[in-house]
């Protein structure tokens, strides 16, 4: 009877070790799998950032039909700042400035004229292709004519243009933009269109053509 306990107690004791190792190999291998990271379970990297602005600048041309006795265009610059809002549209703040005139070399008087204008308006982008991307906006705002003694020499101005953008490495990218604007000065007089003003405050409706080239950069 002793001999048949000790026998049943010699085997418990043997089937609790090969059960305790069996349980110890078990957790040993399934470290090494525990370490392991599932690449599709893995979280990756946080999307970056919308870029939401864009600021431009860049040498400008426009006609100068306000002033028919002078130089046909001014050569300036303009600047710009943009906001996007969703994915294709924007609001655009734009200031010009141009001083240089070019054109009707043969006039003997062409004066000093010089134009700015401060605009602002809605717009629309979107990717045409690869890296390139168009764009069509609207503008208002005022327009100030000096150098040829115009009175008044400040109008409300508007117009609508678009252009095309190639984008660069780092955010930037190079822009071409036409737009036409349009204001209201008082015609000149006719015996002497660059010193003597029209004090008659008639005004007269003109639309000069302007085209700029320069840089624009996203962030």
């Amino acid at each position: 009877m002793l001999r048949n306990e000790t026998e049943g107690a010699f085997k418990l004791k043997r089937t609790l070790s090969l059960l305790l190792i069996a349980v110890a190999a078990t957790g040993l291998m399934t470290l090494p799998a525990a370490g392991q990271v599932n690449p599709e379970a893995a979280p990756g990297p946080s999307p970056a950032a919308p870029l939401k602005y864009e600021a431009f600048a860049g040498v400008a041309y426009s006609r100068l039909r306000q002033v028919p006795v002078s130089f046909s265009g001014l050569i300036g610059g303009k600047a710009s700042l943009a906001r996007d809002w969703g994915r294709y549209f924007q609001l655009i703040g734009s200031v010009d400035y141009y001083r240089v005139g070019t054109g009707h070399s043969g006039i003997p008087n062409p004066g000093n004229p010089s134009v700015y204008s401060i605009l602002v308006g809605p717009g629309l982008h979107a990717t045409l292709y690869g890296n390139l991307s168009g764009q069509f906006f609207g503008e208002l705002g005022v327009e100030h004519t000096g150098g040829v003694n115009m009175s008044p020499d400040i109008s409300f101005a508007g117009g609508f243009g678009g252009g095309l953008a190639y984008n660069l490495q780092h955010n930037f990218a190079l822009q071409l933009t036409g737009d036409r604007v349009g204001a209201s000065f008082p015609l000149p007089n006719p015996t002497n269109p660059n010193t003597t003003p029209n004090l008659g405050y008639s005004t007269h409706r003109t639309w000069n053509a302007r085209v700029t080239f320069g840089v624009a950069y996203h962030f």
